[in-house]
């Protein structure tokens, strides 16, 4: 972490990466977002129509976080993003943790799904290396928005081993609990992540203030900040 004021040209620069990997986040996210609703309401499956609305949150987040940098001053618009990210994790919650305890009820059958495993799969390749690259360029130019949405996408790779986990074992094994299991995860994470948001936690963001030059307690004691370099 550097404590070096940033230059105009190098925040110039860092701010318009965020804006690149957004766009990308968004686009990503989209796509993944009608596919796993579209599988997941086909096979009944709670995990994977949980896993589709987390990508709409993806969108939200990313959204969120290019509307605050279309500003000149980002800064200012920082607390709303972070509301909006908070409360989008919220509502995902209680939808996903409604739909997995009716599927353990018995009132819903998930049944095998080899589109939504593909779709698990390719999240689980794309997302670590967004996730890391927007926390990168976060954390350097000093903006807990693009840190806590870097979050987000890491949250995404997690969700995304969990739901391939649940869908290979009720497809290998019959076991349909596994998808709820797997949707009550991806649930419990969103609350966690919301909190954080709401609260304006975010991870490793640098000290230093790009637009006042002044030191900051930004920084949390996280296993993310030693691992996040």
């Amino acid at each position: 972490m550097t404590s070096a004021l940033l230059s105009p040209e190098r925040t110039d620069v860092l701010r318009r990466r965020i804006r690149i990997v957004v766009a990308i986040t968004i686009t990503w996210n989209v796509i993944e977002a009608v596919a796993a609703l579209i599988a997941g309401s086909a096979a009944s499956s709670a995990a994977l129509i949980g896993f589709g609305l987390d990508s709409i949150v993806e969108v939200l987040s990313a959204a969120a976080v290019a509307w605050q940098f279309a500003s000149p001053n980002p800064e200012s618009r920082e607390r709303v993003a972070l509301r909006v990210i908070a409360v989008s994790f919220f509502a995902l919650a209680a939808y996903v943790s409604v739909d997995a305890v009716l599927s353990l009820a018995g009132l819903r059958d998930p049944e095998h799904s080899p589109v939504g495993i593909a779709i698990a799969a390719l999240s689980l390749a794309v997302m670590p290396f967004l996730s890391w690259f927007e926390r990168r360029t976060g954390r350097e130019l000093g903006s807990s928005t693009a840190v806590a949405d870097s979050k987000q996408t890491l949250i995404c790779t997690y969700l995304s081993a969990a739901l391939l986990v649940g869908l290979l074992f009720n497809s290998l094994f019959g076991w349909a609990w596994a998808d709820s299991i797997a949707a009550l995860f991806i649930a419990v994470f969103a609350v966690r992540e919301g909190m954080e948001a709401w609260k304006g936690d975010a991870c490793c963001a640098t000290p230093v203030s790009v637009l006042t030059g002044e030191l900051t307690d930004k920084c949390c004691e996280d296993e993310c900040c030693s691992a996040g370099n």
